[in-house]
């Protein structure tokens, strides 16, 4: 593993490996990287890379991306804007952050400042521009129940603009921002809920482990406190000496089905597991939602997967993260990802998509 990017001249040209800044410490070099500590110096820089014709690869946080071993021949752009803002529009709190805040501690800092309305999401790693990318959601949440607005630059044109949240065609897990790279955000903005009072807890366990009624509502520093709890028993708050958190979270997104492709995939998989199991199944919109991490436990691929030698292994603590035990290869991931998907396709008839972004590689 390589040391961190190191702080001192803006760009640098010599080669860094992309494992110094992705949560799965995975990735090869980049041809250069320029840190951007503020949003003019993002504009800027991206403006002048597209000028000049030079890729570039945009990182937040790290933790939504899979580079490949040979790494991307270009400009790493690394998004470290950190200004945070509390506003009120007709009464009503909201909170706007720069692309390069770190999600949780924005989340932290909501609450620190006596509001409530994004507990739900503590513990996911990343940065704030991220999350309406990939309309992040956890425990009964997702961006699109908060979002205020999006802060765009449009690469083509160079205008930058304020997008309302219906603009942006957010789904499970995307939007229209997704896998595209003509627009760059620049910072988002928070509904937020006055005198720190939490959205109503729609996600059974979280309610349980609150005492509380699903759909009911409690202090926010309370119910973050628990979902942190809840993550961390999954693997899924960062620790650098914890290698079941060295991923890129979920690695793949809950299958979505339409009501009529539901009823022969439910009919297999009865089959497969005995009619006397409960298959998960969720509401979702005129469809229904399957559990990944379920199919793939019942497919035959349990928590540690392959063995406990393997450089890469599902997590032994929750089986949709695929893990780097620390001196693992992108390619040994993605033969991991490819056995996981291939296992659940031949069981079960469902086809399972990666969550995060593939960069220079593929399923």
């Amino acid at each position: 593993m390589s040391d961190p990017v190191p702080a001192g001249p803006a760009r640098q040209t010599q080669d860094t490996l992309l494992s110094s800044v992705t949560t799965l410490r995975l990735g090869g070099p980049a041809r250069a990287f320029e840190r951007c500590h503020d949003t003019d110096h993002l504009i800027g820089a991206v403006t002048d890379l597209d000028r000049q014709r030079h890729r570039c690869l945009l990182v937040g946080g790290g933790s939504n991306l899979v580079v490949a071993d040979e790494g991307f021949d270009g400009t790493a752009v690394l998004i470290e804007s950190s200004g945070v803002a509390f506003g009120t529009e007709d009464g009503r709190p909201y909170v706007t952050a720069d692309a390069g805040v770190d999600w949780d501690g924005l989340v932290a800092a909501t609450i620190d400042a006596g509001f409530g309305g994004l507990e739900c999401l503590s513990g996911i790693p990343g940065a704030a521009g991220a999350t309406p990318v990939q309309n992040v959601g956890a425990y009964g949440v997702e961006v699109a129940d908060l979002l205020r607005d999006v802060d765009l630059l449009d690469r083509r044109s160079g205008e930058r603009r304020r997008v309302a949240p219906s603009a942006l065609e957010l789904g499970y897990r995307t939007s229209n921002l997704k896998h595209r790279d003509d627009h760059v955000v620049l910072a988002v903005s928070f509904w937020l809920n006055d005198k720190r009072i939490s959205r109503p807890i729609r996600y059974g366990e979280l309610a349980a482990t609150l005492g509380l009624e699903p759909g009911a509502q409690s202090d926010a520093a309370e119910v973050r406190e628990q979902v942190l709890s809840l993550r961390r028993g999954k693997g899924m708050v960062l620790d650098a000496d914890d290698h079941d958190t060295w991923s890129a979270g979920s690695f793949f997104t809950n299958p979505v089905l339409t009501a009529d492709e539901a009823v022969p995939v439910l009919r297999r998989i009865r089959e497969q597991v005995g009619s006397d199991i409960t298959v998960p199944t969720y509401p979702a919109g005129d469809g229904v939602k399957l559990s990944a991490g379920w199919l793939i436990e019942r497919a035959g691929f349990r928590r540690g997967y392959p063995s406990p030698g393997a450089p890469v292994r599902l997590s032994t603590k929750h089986t949709l993260a695929l893990t780097n035990r620390g001196d693992a290869t992108t390619d040994e991931l993605l033969d991991l990802a490819r056995d996981v998907r291939d296992g659940v396709r031949q069981a079960f008839g469902v086809d399972l998509h990666p969550e995060p972004v593939l960069v220079n590689c593929s399923l």
